[in-house]
């Protein structure tokens, strides 16, 4: 059995080490939680860092912030106690922020100033989720690739189009960290571990969580799977849809395009999807439309123009048909999500 072990195995302890004090380990992540953040997300961050203790060293400690040092609710309703207030952060700090739901209803101008003291002192910041809205707001994303979670992409698009976003579910490196929370956070923190001590021992907590590495988009593996059983006209008419939400071409036009008569491509439409290509086409820039307005602090004016419509009654209309509310009642729970 011993043959089969790759060489360079690192063995674990027999026995969990006790949680480690930022004192006694070699690196210390401080994690910033705000209020509705991803419990899945927590875990999996924190528990690649755990296992990396068992294999001989104190490796990892982790300390919980929140802005005012009082136990944080999440998402799912656990009350998570904490060890300080993001004030004791040192400026030389690692400092992750997790959030997820509403990520800066609660985000105070002092806060961000923190992050931009972290930046500024060579400590490095990382974001996941949703909280890259929040680096990105204190100014310390200019220069970097960034990944988030797939549904904020549009908005943050939007409001911050001078930023590079990144199609990986997590980025990482020159000191910043950006991902798209959940179970991409395992391999953020594999990542982290194969650079500070080696592949060995990442790739021993991998097979010790029984996680398969990798950094591919699974929302994209996802849509290519549910494209794959489609015919060939149809995944590329959708792609010159989706490549033209705002700057909308006739359907006529699409259909020169891929080389397909209109008749043919409604006919196909109609028995993969129950829709015209022109009701498919508004249903996906009504679907950016209401990413825009939910996740940012976009006017409902700006979300329309960005999605090809140009007469507003005409897209409140549409808006209110898709949804059941009006676009501005969309835009009012964005509003103060980002205040």
């Amino acid at each position: 059995m011993r043959d089969s072990i790759p060489e360079g195995w690192p063995y674990p302890r027999p026995d969990s080490p006790p949680l480690l004090d930022f004192v006694e380990a070699e690196q210390t992540l401080n994690v910033w939680l705000l209020p509705k953040f991803s419990m899945l997300t927590l875990f999996c961050l924190l528990e690649p860092l755990r296992v990396s203790n068992r294999f001989g060293r104190n490796l990892f400690a982790w300390r919980l912030l929140s802005s005012d040092g009082q136990a944080v609710v999440a998402s799912n309703g656990v009350r998570i106690d904490v060890d300080g207030r993001l004030d004791d952060v040192d400026q030389h700090a690692h400092l992750m922020v997790v959030s997820s739901y509403e990520p800066e209803v609660t985000t105070t101008s002092r806060e961000r100033s923190i992050l931009r003291q972290v930046a500024a002192h060579g400590g490095w910041l990382g974001g996941l989720d949703t909280a890259p809205f929040i680096l990105a707001r204190a100014g310390v994303l200019e220069g970097h690739r960034i990944a988030m979670h797939w549904e904020c992409i549009p908005a943050f698009r939007q409001e911050f189009p001078n930023l590079t976003i990144s199609d990986a579910r997590y980025e990482f490196g020159h000191g910043r960290l950006t991902g798209s929370g959940g179970v991409a956070s395992i391999d953020m923190m594999l990542t982290w571990v194969e650079s500070s001590y080696g592949p060995a021992l990442a790739d021993a907590v991998g097979r010790q969580i029984v996680h398969q590495r990798g950094n591919t988009d699974s929302v994209s593996m996802a849509h290519s799977r549910q494209l794959a059983h489609l015919p060939r006209t149809v995944v590329r008419a959708l792609a010159v849809m989706e490549a033209h939400l705002s700057q909308v071409i006739p359907i006529p036009d699409i259909c020169r395009m891929i080389g397909q008569s209109q008749r043919q491509l409604t006919r196909l439409f109609m028995a993969h999807f129950g829709e015209t290509p022109k009701q498919c086409y508004l249903g996906m820039r009504l679907d950016q439309a209401q990413r825009i307005l939910a996740d940012s602090r976009c006017r409902v004016t700006e979300a329309s123009l960005a999605t090809g419509f140009t007469q507003p009654a005409h897209f409140a209309r549409a808006y209110r048909q898709r949804f059941g509310e009006a676009p501005s009642t969309t835009a009012e729970r964005g509003s103060l999500s980002a205040s």
